[in-house]
């Protein structure tokens, strides 16, 4: 890497045209990454977009002018003092605050460059471009602001609020609750058949630690290998899987904890107690991301919860 002050002004304007190229590319790429769910912001990128495209047939007009048609290939990474960014397309997720917010600081960091290029260069014509370029790169997040008020006026931020909620819903909470109702229910009668059955806390416990776990896993598995995420939207199949897995094993651990008290009847008592905590909470979960009625939610799960803790009391006291 080769330090700023030791550019030439041939390098330094064909370093301008290449941090143009790359913030005209990166804000198109993104602005495709969010076209589809957040077409406001997409909106706004383009407008970005079209910006860096004409600063950089302004940077190569005023090259050609002085250095000829041959453009050196001189990137950021080139040049030591430059933010290393990660390329759009090894992102995977990027909202679009996240995406507006990662554009204002690429300003600001253009806006210095261009404020130190122009102190460096002795051509009249030249400082002035740089000038006007760092005069752009600071009105340009007043420009980015003017356009998300034209863009995103309240009803296209309501609707990507709502697209955020839905994917929220669909790549979290929907393989988080179906994990946790499996780990909630499922285990229920293999816990208490062996609660009644041994009459021994401890054994009550390692049944439950075995069979929280091993759901945790085989849920998260199934779950991560169910769909790649790729046409249904719904993630990473791994974070998916993750997520899936481990409130599988939390729904079973929660009732399993409670027979780690010795004495058998007080543990009996306490686990039933958080066996009714857990189905209301699934139950809450249902009606707040899933606008299942509440009544609907409790019952549902409320009855599917009491079939199995009575099956498991029936096998473990027969």
């Amino acid at each position: 890497m080769r330090g700023f002050d030791s550019l030439t002004e041939q390098e330094v304007l064909a370093l301008a045209i290449s941090l143009e190229e790359d913030d005209e590319r990166t804000y198109a790429d993104y602005a495709e990454r969010l076209r589809v769910t957040y077409p406001g912001s997409a909106a706004v990128l383009d407008g970005m977009r079209r910006e860096e495209s004409t600063h950089r047939t302004q940077l190569v007009e005023q090259y050609r002018r002085r250095f000829g048609d041959h453009i050196p290939l001189i990137r950021r990474q080139d040049v030591r003092g430059f933010v290393q960014r990660r390329s759009p397309w090894l992102v995977r997720a990027l909202g679009p605050e996240v995406i507006r917010k990662q554009a204002a600081t690429a300003e600001v960091e253009s806006r210095r460059f261009y404020e130190r290029a122009a102190a460096r260069t002795t051509d009249p014509a030249t400082r002035q471009l740089l000038d006007d370029l760092a005069q752009a790169e600071r009105s340009h997040e007043q420009r980015a602001a003017e356009l998300e008020q034209e863009q995103l006026p309240p009803d296209a931020r309501r609707e990507e609020a709502e697209a955020r909620r839905r994917l929220f819903v669909l790549q979290v909470v929907q393989p988080g609750l179906a994990g946790l109702m499996d780990g909630s229910v499922s285990t229920l009668a293999p816990v208490f058949a062996a609660a009644v059955a041994t009459q021994q806390s401890w054994d009550a416990f390692l049944v439950g630690l075995a069979a929280s776990l091993g759901a945790g896993i085989s849920m998260g598995f199934a779950e991560a290998l169910s769909d790649d995420g790729t046409l249904t939207g719904r993630g990473h199949p791994w974070a998916r899987g993750g997520i899936c897995g481990a409130m599988t094993a939390l729904g079973g651990i929660g009732h399993t904890l409670p027979f780690l008290i010795a004495d058998f009847h007080l543990a009996l008592i306490a686990a039933t107690a958080v066996v009714v905590v857990e189905l209301a909470a699934i139950s809450w979960i249902r009606h707040r991301y899933m606008d299942t009625p509440p009544l609907q939610a409790a019952i549902q799960v409320g009855l599917g919860g009491v079939l199995v803790f009575a099956t498991g009391l029936l096998i473990g006291s027969s």
